[in-house]
């Protein structure tokens, strides 16, 4: 394993959600002061997600073809571009125009996966992602925090520290990252790579293994979508919790996914195969999103949600490491960027059917549902 190369997409990796995480809880408020409905706010927000399912594969496949490195300079560009967009933006269109250019460029988590997989080999894979990830939550818990803070002085403050966290990364890339797919390993790759076309990889859904894998990905990431994007609403309707409680119920849930994405996965894919892993984090994730359904009280709620983040954590890292294994080395950003692309799909239609089954049958729903 590099680790020099390792940590250094780590800290891209962090930088880059940081940055994201800033501006995300605020868009709503932003919104508002364009004189913006429900209806129009649930759409921008949506459309972040959405422009990602349709650039995640995209970006992936083109990193197979053209390197890691180039295609995450690219991406964070056209980030630090949307991130200045919304803090100059004048009108609801505007705001609009910057989201969309973010989620089709910003989808490069996949692209940075891929790094991983060209620096790790597939002993070592599952800790190198499941470090990955840890950035990933670390970048979620501080960003809104940091964001909340820089609002008092204006909505246009998170956004243009936002573009300032954009270009520094844009700089650490250029200066800082090596290119991970190195002369050697293009030269053990196929001389015919796969062509970059939605068929292509469509393909992957036909195999036996990786459909499989993206299917679970499909579920998996389905569930938890629901839960992350209801469960505010949910904490206020049967608990009456503040949005001061909810946050830090949520912080707790994302403090315990970076432990096990940063420490535990490493030790735990050293022990057990990656298959016993994903069935038996499929179960407790069942089980436990079950309990989540019918759970008495607060205390019992944050009982319930420690194995739901364990098993969330777990899912999360050991799906995509099984992923990079399943495909040719020639295939692996096209695979992660189609399993993005899924986990984009489940947050465009996660809101609206928590929200539908939240609404329409109760607070027990979405989580018998999930």
């Amino acid at each position: 394993m590099d680790n020099k190369r390792l940590f250094s997409v780590i800290f891209v990796v962090f930088i880059d959600l940081l940055g994201f995480s800033l501006i995300l809880p605020l868009l709503p408020y932003y919104a508002d002061t364009f004189g913006s409905n429900e209806f129009l706010t649930g759409l921008l927000v949506a459309s972040y997600a959405a422009m990602q399912l349709i650039g995640a594969p995209i970006l992936g496949r083109l990193s197979d073809r053209y390197g890691r490195r180039p295609i995450l300079l690219v991406s964070i560009f056209g980030t630090f571009v949307g991130f200045l967009l919304l803090g100059f933006a004048n009108s609801l269109w505007v705001l609009f125009a910057s989201r969309i250019l973010d989620g089709f460029t910003g989808g490069n988590l996949s692209v940075a996966q891929a790094y991983i997989a060209d620096v790790t080999d597939e002993k070592n894979r599952s800790k190198g992602l499941g470090l990955v990830g840890a950035a990933f939550g670390l970048g979620f818990i501080i960003g809104p925090v940091t964001g909340g803070f820089l609002s008092q002085w204006g909505y246009a403050l998170p956004a243009f520290v936002a573009a300032a966290l954009a270009f520094l990364n844009l700089v650490l890339v250029a200066v800082w990252l090596p290119e991970s797919l190195t002369p050697e390993k293009r030269a053990s790759m196929p001389q015919k790579q796969p062509p970059v076309t939605l068929d292509a990889l469509l393909q992957a859904l036909r195999r036996p293994f990786t459909g499989s894998l993206l299917v679970t990905r499909f579920f998996f990431g389905l569930a938890f979508a629901i839960f992350q994007t209801i469960f505010a609403l949910y904490a206020l309707k049967k608990f009456q919790l503040n949005a001061r409680d909810t946050g830090l119920v949520l912080t707790y849930v994302g403090v315990l996914s970076v432990f096990v994405q940063g420490f535990l996965i490493g030790r735990l894919t050293q022990r057990f195969r990656e298959d016993v892993l994903i069935s038996v984090s499929v179960v407790v994730m069942a089980v436990s999103l079950l309990g989540w359904a019918l759970v008495p009280s607060v205390f019992w709620l944050l009982v319930i949600l420690t194995p739901t983040a364990i098993a969330g954590g777990i899912l999360n890292t050991v799906l995509a490491s099984t992923l990079t294994k399943a495909v040719q080395a020639d295939e692996v950003g096209g695979i992660l960027g189609l399993a993005a692309s899924i986990e984009s799909l489940t947050r465009v239609i996660a809101p609206t059917l928590g929200g539908a089954l939240l609404g329409g049958l109760g607070t027990w729903a979405p989580g018998l549902f999930s």
